[in-house]
């Protein structure tokens, strides 16, 4: 029996419980190192703090590095690029670079959308969920079509960065982090709308925007 990451990546894909019929059990390095990726998604949504993201993903790194396989080590970096992109942190993915040259396609495609940079014959290589976005199809609605909500977001991210941020954009992603309770991506989302409103006028759409960033963040 397998279960799939419900991250933006396609990952691990690891078994999380006990092998069914003869499928062999999963080895402890990909059962902990899922677990541990999927605490700091969690934990960095939700903006628990930088000590228990930074605690998770370090143990998920660790048993990844265990393999001494470079692809999973940059997938675990991929995954942390990924959720900063939902969250409109636009940073260089310094971790991934590092392990670029030993990295499979795929991930090596997968860090250049993130960036808004991926040519046109690696879209293939993309989650299948990401493949419209990358190449312009469908705009919102390509981003609505796609079911888990940190890969939403994340592609969400990725039009913003190429400047396809429109109003129906940021309601979506608005929306998306709102359901799911996640403050970090909310607060980012709320604060370009805010900001926007704010150039074109609407006064008091900013203000009101402003007041649920402060409800959001805790400010009585």
């Amino acid at each position: 029996m397998r279960m799939a990451l419900s991250l933006a990546l396609w990952l691990l894909a690891a078994s999380l419980l006990p092998a069914c019929g003869n499928k062999p059990r999963s080895p402890d390095w990909e059962v902990n190192a899922q677990s541990a990726l999927e605490r700091y998604v969690q934990a960095y949504m939700k903006g628990g703090g930088a000590r228990a993201e930074a605690v998770e993903f370090e143990r998920a790194r660790r048993e990844l590095e265990s393999t001494g396989q470079p692809g999973l080590v940059a997938r675990a970096e991929l995954t942390r690029c990924a959720v900063r992109a939902a969250s409109l942190v636009f940073e260089p993915c310094q971790g991934f670079e590092r392990l670029r040259a030993d990295s499979p396609a795929p991930e090596r495609a997968y860090a250049d959308y993130l960036a808004g940079t991926v040519a046109a014959a690696d879209v293939v290589l993309l989650p299948a969920q990401h493949r419209p976005a990358a190449v312009g199809r469908g705009g919102v609605a390509a981003v609505k079509a796609i079911e888990d909500p940190v890969a939403r977001l994340v592609a969400a991210g990725v039009l913003f960065r190429r400047n396809q941020g429109s109003p129906e954009l940021l309601t979506l992603a608005t929306e998306t982090a709102s359901q799911q309770g996640w403050r970090r991506p909310l607060l980012a989302w709320l604060g370009v709308a805010a900001q926007r409103a704010e150039q074109a006028g609407a006064l008091a759409e900013a203000q009101h925007l402003r007041r649920r960033m402060d409800l959001v963040a805790g400010e009585r």
